[in-house]
């Protein structure tokens, strides 16, 4: 542990604060973060560190070390939802109808932009480069993959990301070796029948009931085809079928989604959801047309990396900071920087009853304990002086 870092950090508490409560107030969707890339730039720039915008958005950012060694590279996502915020009363509430940060990434830009102010203020001491990346796009699971096209991982030895996380609690820190993120992945089926009059069945193929059909049965695929020790999980979130209530539907249309941890379960579930969708419609006469579209992939903690940021953690903060969150189903494309370097992913809680900031992500009502804001930046800043100083 540095304990310049950590002296600097406290020093800006007040400032890291106003950063994320400007962000927060003025969100931006994915591809849309042209104000916040302006905003990360401009700070870059008063703090002397070299910079350069990515396209659409987003910035890779280094700061060279005094000495030779490693690159670290730190990760914070910038995309706000199309969420409607439900705080109104806060003084930093959203200023954009619709558009939200709901999930916190105004708080990882924030931390990052603070803890490359420490680091850089140390850059002599260090002995190697940090390479800072604002990445756009993580919500639609684009912006990791586009950022790594352009750059951002070229020289990099390791890398590390945080998520501030609601539910755990405030200022706990969870980085355990393995499984973090499951991938996420997206699915449609079209099913055409034949449609014609309500009191005439007889004479049509009805949509409705194939795809009504389809998912009762599709949940077999995770239930009765896949290793009981392998997660997985299969959701159909939407169905549109039928024009009018004495119409037999000729067409039905779904969508879904598929998490899982590992690669073989991932191919496993798209073929049989291709094989379930052909078998359903056949059974009715009908036909179905079946699209798959990967997401972002596994998030997989490297081993040394994971145990590096519980060290790191426990020197900074103690111990009891410590927490052992199970690997989430929800997805992050953070695993598109594991493909390129060793790394790990680590949640910082921001969850407080008496603050009303234990609601889920992606909730209106999704706030953070700013408290957590610090812990975050000094993980980020301590984190990358350990590793480089541990491969000088």
């Amino acid at each position: 542990m540095h304990a310049k870092l950590k002296e600097a950090i406290q020093t800006n508490r007040e400032e890291l604060t106003a950063l994320r409560r400007k962000l927060h107030s003025l969100p931006e969707i994915a591809w849309e973060e042209k104000e916040t890339t302006s905003f990360v730039c401009e700070y870059l720039e008063r703090l002397g560190i070299s910079y350069r915008r990515t396209e659409p958005t987003g910035v890779i950012a280094t700061i060279n070390g005094g000495k030779p060694g490693k690159t670290v590279a730190l990760r914070g996502d910038m995309d706000a939802l199309p969420v409607e915020e439900l705080n109104k009363e806060l003084p930093y509430a959203s200023k954009e109808v619709g558009k939200m940060h709901a999930c916190g990434h105004d708080a990882h830009t924030s931390m990052l932009l603070v803890a490359a102010k420490a680091l850089n203020e140390i850059k002599d001491e260090l002995p190697g480069k940090v390479r800072l990346i604002f990445q756009p796009a993580e919500e639609i699971a684009q912006g990791a993959k586009e950022m790594v096209k352009q750059g951002a991982m070229e020289g990099v030895d390791n890398v590390f990301g945080i998520h501030i996380w609601s539910q755990m609690p405030t200022h706990k820190v969870s980085c355990t070796p393995g499984p973090s993120f499951a991938s996420g992945d997206f699915f449609k089926v079209t099913f055409k029948g034949k449609g014609g009059h309500g009191a005439m069945p007889h004479d049509c193929i009805d949509a409705a009931i194939v795809a009504s059909s389809f998912v009762m049965n599709v949940q077999a695929i995770v239930s009765r085809t896949i290793d009981t020790q392998k997660p997985a999980v299969l959701t159909v979130g939407r169905m549109d079928v039928g024009t009018r209530f004495n119409v037999i539907a000729e067409n039905a249309y779904i969508e879904g989604t598929v998490r899982c941890f590992d690669a073989e379960t991932r191919d496993h579930i798209e073929t049989q959801l291709q094989h379930y969708a052909e078998q359903v419609a056949a059974m009715y006469g009908a036909t179905a047309k079946l699209e798959y579209m990967r997401g972002s992939q596994a998030v997989i903690n490297d081993e040394y990396s994971a145990k590096l940021v519980q060290q790191v953690a426990a020197e900074a903060f103690g111990e009891d900071v410590l927490y052992s969150e199970k690997p989430t189903m929800g997805g992050e494309d953070f695993s598109f920087f594991l493909d390129k370097a060793p790394g790990s992913f680590a949640l910082v809680g921001s969850g407080n009853p008496e603050k009303d900031t234990e609601w889920a992500h992606h909730h209106g009502k999704f706030n953070i304990d700013e408290d957590a804001l610090v812990t975050g930046t000094e993980l980020y800043a301590q984190y990358a002086w350990a590793y480089l100083n541990e491969h000088k």
